[in-house]
């Protein structure tokens, strides 16, 4: 089963000629997401052929370039004709808010578009196979990360073990990978547990917004296959990473590894190392071998943990 990740927009507060705003579309099969939505993101979306075909925005905070995309996005959908609704979810206290930038035009799309306000530890969305979680950030204004986690898959069925022990091919081999006992022709039962192997862990993949490094991020990431983190500024602007409730790259990098993470993906860069960004992603592999920045319209394919 798919999971893709691709980066809208890669930049700080300020797009570059080369780095848009913040956003970041994830696909589960058919199921897609944006999480968070700055200044041109439809635009990246044609651009690198996402399509528009979203059915939750997951915004982190209300800063401008997380939320300016929407007023556009959303009239855009409408003029496509959409008639399923949208949900977007922000965070506590920022409902309002919200709501009139999706008014800001002076009239309302014509499909049903829901604010959802959430807390940190609340689970966001729950499809059954997977939930989104928001947790807590800290950045200088009302913020939550988000945590995309798949539940864990069936464990492996032992096809030549079943058949030793006399269940017929067909449906009883559903039954037994489905956890249902089988009762056999002499009377004998086989259980699950003889023919399946433990569960199988599914993926996590976590997008904290802006934020200072926090122990709620090591938390929900631990063990993610993937961790998409605040990397504004390099270690020379530590202070300021901190005054402005952003991390540095080798703040990230720390962060994942003490989450003991399977990569991390620098993001919102500052503006101010365009043209020079290499040294975000030097100072976090330093650190974490596994860091890299992806550029705008990255694809990444994150693929099951091994078995």
């Amino acid at each position: 089963m798919s999971l893709r990740v691709t980066f809208l927009g890669t930049s700080g507060a300020i797009p570059t000629t080369t780095r848009n705003t913040s956003a970041v579309f994830v696909q589960r099969e058919g199921d897609r997401f944006l999480f968070d939505c700055g200044e041109g993101t439809q635009r990246q979306m044609m651009r690198f052929n996402t399509g528009f075909t979203i059915d939750h925005v997951f915004l982190t905070h209300t800063h401008g370039d997380h939320v300016l995309g929407l007023p556009g996005l959303l009239q855009t959908l409408d003029f496509n004709d959409r008639e399923e609704p949208l949900a977007i979810h922000t965070p506590y206290g920022t409902r309002k808010l919200v709501e009139r930038l999706t008014r800001v035009t002076g009239a309302s799309p014509s499909y049903a578009v829901r604010v959802n306000e959430v807390h940190p530890g609340d689970t966001v969305l729950d499809s059954g196979e997977y939930t989104v979680e928001a947790f807590e950030t800290d950045h200088r204004a009302r913020s939550v990360g988000y945590a995309l986690v798949e539940e864990d898959r069936k464990g492996r069925f032992d096809r030549e073990r079943a058949e030793e022990l006399g269940v017929p091919v067909g449906p009883a081999f559903s039954k037994l990978h489905n956890g249902e006992p089988v009762e056999l022709d002499d009377g004998s039962v086989v259980q699950p547990e003889q023919v399946v192997g433990e569960p199988r862990p599914g993926r996590t993949v976590v997008y904290t917004g802006d934020t200072r490094p926090t122990g709620a991020t090591v938390e929900t990431a631990d063990g993610a296959d993937l961790l998409i983190h605040d990397a504004t500024f390099a270690e020379d602007r530590a202070e300021r990473a901190g005054m402005t409730g952003h991390s540095t790259a080798k703040q990230a990098a720390e962060l994942a590894n003490r989450a003991d993470v399977k990569r991390l993906a620098l993001t919102h860069v500052s503006s101010r190392y365009a043209g020079r960004e290499s040294v975000i992603q030097r100072e976090a592999r330093e650190v974490f071998p596994e860091a890299f920045l992806p550029d705008d319209g990255d694809d990444l394919e994150v693929p099951y943990p091994s078995d």
